[in-house]
């Protein structure tokens, strides 16, 4: 199978176009094409495009673990720029189907960056209760206990699940502790993505990111626009943010009712093909 691999500030994808593959690999094969000793070694596979009546085009994205995500921000601009690379795309904005809902994507000149309408944050999930749209915005956080420890909280949704812990101080290695323990945490049936934030002044901020079914990453487009939607809604940040990451830096403005614009890179790295040959391998994730 033919695969065009990208990275968006060192999270990286494998874009499998339908016209090479009439159907998804299995959730096995899909850890092992993900593998970064047996297989090609990507965060993740993205599938289309495909035909949709609701958008331009249509996507699917998977998790290495071969989960499948609903979104994913710097895999639609990975998708983009592979959109613009063949030729099925221009400078013109369009728009992507995803599970998480319908993105506008548009690409400047020479594709240096790419923007993407995100969609809208909403705050609280069903499965923790937090208070209605009328509630300060100083009073969201919810405690959560974990690693026997309980911090606040703050619970965001972009089409995809984040939970959110404001720190003073972040490091890679709690990404990997508390991360991983929070993703797994009985309060999400559904599992998380998890960031841990540190705000510098009004207009940056620092994460460190943990994703669902991938992992420590070093950079997230979604991960970005809800830990910069959380800043901003509990007033430590302006509408226009710079996420600073281990990959990278990521520019988000925080328009009404928390509708999320993005913008960054994607890059090219190489076209691959997986032999299947690769298959015969066994992989634990």
């Amino acid at each position: 199978m033919k695969y065009a691999k990208y990275h968006a500030l060192g999270n990286d994808y494998l874009v499998l176009d339908p016209k090479d593959a009439n159907e998804l690999p299995g959730t096995d094969a899909i850890v092992r094409i993900c593998h970064r000793n047996f297989g090609l070694g990507s965060d993740g596979i993205l599938y289309g495009p495909l035909q949709t009546d609701k958008a331009d085009f249509g996507l699917r994205i998977m998790n290495p673990d071969g989960s499948e995500a609903e979104k994913s921000g710097n895999g639609l601009r990975i998708f983009a720029r592979y959109l613009y690379d063949t030729g099925a795309v221009k400078n013109e904005a369009f728009t992507v189907d995803t599970l998480g809902g319908l993105v506008t994507c548009q690409i400047a000149e020479g594709a240096e960056s790419i923007t993407v309408d995100m969609g809208q944050v909403h705050f609280g999930m069903s499965h923790i209760p937090v208070d209605g749209p009328e509630q300060s915005d100083h009073n969201i956080g919810q405690p959560l206990t974990f690693n026997g420890k309980t911090q606040t909280v703050y619970i965001a949704d972009i089409g995809n699940p984040h939970c959110v812990v404001v720190q003073d101080e972040i490091s890679a290695k709690q990404a990997h502790t508390d991360g991983a323990a929070i993703e797994v945490h009985e309060a999400f049936p559904n599992r998380t993505n998890v960031q841990f934030l540190k705000v510098i002044d009004r207009n940056n901020i620092q994460i460190e990111i943990w994703e669902r079914g991938a992992g420590y990453t070093l950079a997230s487009g979604s991960s970005s626009s809800a830990a910069a939607a959380v800043a901003h809604r509990i007033g430590l940040c302006d509408r226009d943010i710079t996420v600073h990451m281990p990959g990278g830096r990521i520019g988000i403005h925080i328009g009404d009712d928390f509708a999320i614009r993005m913008t960054g890179p994607a890059t090219h790295v190489a076209s691959m093909v997986f032999d299947e040959e690769a298959l015969g391998f066994s992989v634990e994730v």
